[in-house]
């Protein structure tokens, strides 16, 4: 058996992450997001502030027998007010009434934050710490502190942010969390803020950290806290929250089990953390980061046609870890720099046996020159290239046709929000259906219409919609007459995919740009079932 260190994580997404500009759950939003997390395999889920947020505390009782298989959840909030007794503090109540098993509470170890923020002497900061500990812990919580701003604390004001750390440890707190609150601090003041932690409480056992990213340093910081001696770290999944954001676990999970060689989730899952970054991306409704380590769309993409080749031949030549490790994949871009080795490696998921001499992969190599010289890209738009490459192999058919559309736009307009009409006839299978609809905008109305007339035919479009619609002017020279380049990204919530069209009318190259991404969703899913 084993006998690795096991590093502790606590996700706060649902509280920390809460804070984050644009970052909104609802209830539905907030279980969903709990049972992706448990089932990821973290340890805590500190779901959220039931003091300062009925929402947070209707959370709780409704989840109060959520039945989860690997993760607990936790209640968070402060210490108790000054001057007032912890059986007496509304907020600590509420946390009580969460009836979690854990609870987070947070106080203050940097002294500027006790005599000018909460306006208390440095003392009753110290019973406030000691007090409201000994008050959860004989109610039979399992209490995570919070040193909120300890290393800023530590800076300014060493003897009395370690003596908040004491105070902690003493009343029994089993987690003792140093925070970087402003996220400024720099991975040698995290080392330093740990070590010195760990000569006065005798242990790291209990030791944690709990950074920001505000310098650009969260992961290197958090990373150094564990190397210093943590075995508890906190963060967001997706690294978003207050101001620029908490340290992002999903890349902090895979550092510490494959570089640092120490244990944070069940054997197996860690192949699942690009699936539950997304679908709580999807949930959040936000863009994971393209170039976001090892979870991100470009993490593992490669352009050059000397990096593709020697991908081909040895995989660490420019990779630091097999993709699929964290669930991810390799995607070779398809461009004119990209080379013959790339095309061939998107030929051989129709046809396994191709080569980059093949005459197939000559043929689309030059097709690929051509119609980026007349403006499509297909770098981004690997949907739209795997329909290019089918019709070269002879292994596309087309699943419906467009007989005749029509959009048409109005300002002012008495509906607010429906400046746009759409009017769509399809052919399927030698069946014509019409049908319209009303939008914000053109893309938009054309966009319904044209689902709305095919879900007769493929109720499964009931499940896609656009995540993303980018427009680019190719030539500006030429002003309004100009080719516009349109690409489009969908999703059914499980996979996400984009397409491209160009031409000098917008609502046609998005036009080609939604029927590619419709075809795409319908041709995998029939490849699929088969």
């Amino acid at each position: 058996m084993s006998r690795k260190k096991k590093i502790e994580i606590l996700d706060t997404t649902l509280r920390d992450g809460t804070q984050g500009k644009g970052i909104n759950f609802s209830v539905q939003d907030k279980t969903a997001t709990v049972r992706a997390l448990d089932e990821l395999g973290v340890q805590w889920i500190e779901a959220g502030n039931p003091g300062s947020n009925p929402k947070d505390l209707e959370f709780f009782v409704l989840t109060q027998n959520l039945k989860l298989e690997n993760a607990k959840l936790a209640a968070f909030g402060s210490t108790r007010k000054k001057g007032v007794k912890p059986t007496q503090d509304a907020q600590l109540q509420s946390l009580l009434l969460a009836e979690t098993p854990a609870v987070v509470v947070f106080g203050k170890s940097w002294d500027l934050h006790v005599t000018e923020i909460i306006r208390a002497s440095l003392e009753e900061n110290l019973a406030m710490i000691t007090e409201t500990i000994a008050f959860l812990k004989e109610r039979g919580r399992l209490v995570i502190y919070d040193a909120e701003h300890f290393f800023d604390g530590l800076t300014a004001n060493r003897q009395y942010a370690l003596s908040t750390l004491k105070a902690a440890f003493s009343a029994g707190a089993d987690r003792i969390v140093l925070c970087d609150t402003n996220g400024g601090s720099f991975s040698d003041a995290i080392t330093a803020g740990v070590t010195v932690a760990i000569q006065i409480l005798g242990s790291a056992d209990r030791l944690g950290v709990h950074v920001h990213d505000d310098c650009g340093m969260a992961t290197a910081n958090t990373i150094a806290a564990v190397q210093a001696g943590c075995s508890h770290i906190q963060g967001t999944l997706l690294g978003f929250g207050e101001r620029c954001g908490n340290a992002a676990l999903a890349e902090i999970i895979p550092n510490i089990e494959l570089k640092l060689g120490l244990h944070c989730l069940p054997h197996g899952k860690l192949e699942t953390l690009y699936g539950t970054a997304w679908k709580i991306a999807e949930i959040a409704n936000v863009a994971v980061p393209d170039a976001m380590p090892y979870i991100g769309a470009s993490a593992f993409s490669h352009k050059a046609g000397m990096h593709t080749d020697g991908i081909l031949k040895t995989r660490r030549s420019f990779e630091h870890i097999d993709p699929s490790t964290v669930g991810n994949r390799r995607q070779f871009l398809i461009s004119e720099v990209g080379g013959r080795a790339a095309i061939a490696e998107r030929v051989r998921k129709f046809t396994p046996d191709v080569t980059k001499d093949n005459p197939v992969v000559i043929r689309l190599a030059a097709k690929l020159k051509q119609l980026e010289a007349e403006g499509w890209q297909f770098e981004g738009a690997d949907a739209s290239f795997e329909k290019i490459v089918r019709q070269e192999l002879g292994k596309y058919q087309s699943l419906f046709t467009i007989a005749a559309y029509r959009v048409v736009s109005e300002h002012p307009t008495p509906d607010a929000g429906a400046y746009s009409h759409a009017w769509v006839k399809v052919l399927v299978d030698g069946l014509y259906e019409i049908a319209a609809a009303e939008g914000g905008g053109p893309v938009n109305a054309l966009d319904t219409a044209l689902r709305r007339a095919l879900k007769r035919f493929y109720p499964e479009l009931e499940q896609v919609r656009l995540t993303d619609y980018k427009v680019r002017v190719i030539d500006g020279r030429v002003a309004t007459a100009a080719k516009v380049r349109v690409l489009i990204e969908s999703t059914d919530s499980m996979n996400t995919w984009t397409t491209v069209g160009v031409s000098t009318d917008i609502i046609d190259a998005s036009r080609a740009a939604l029927v590619d991404s419709i075809e795409y969703k319908l041709i995998t899913d029939i490849e699929n079932d088969t």
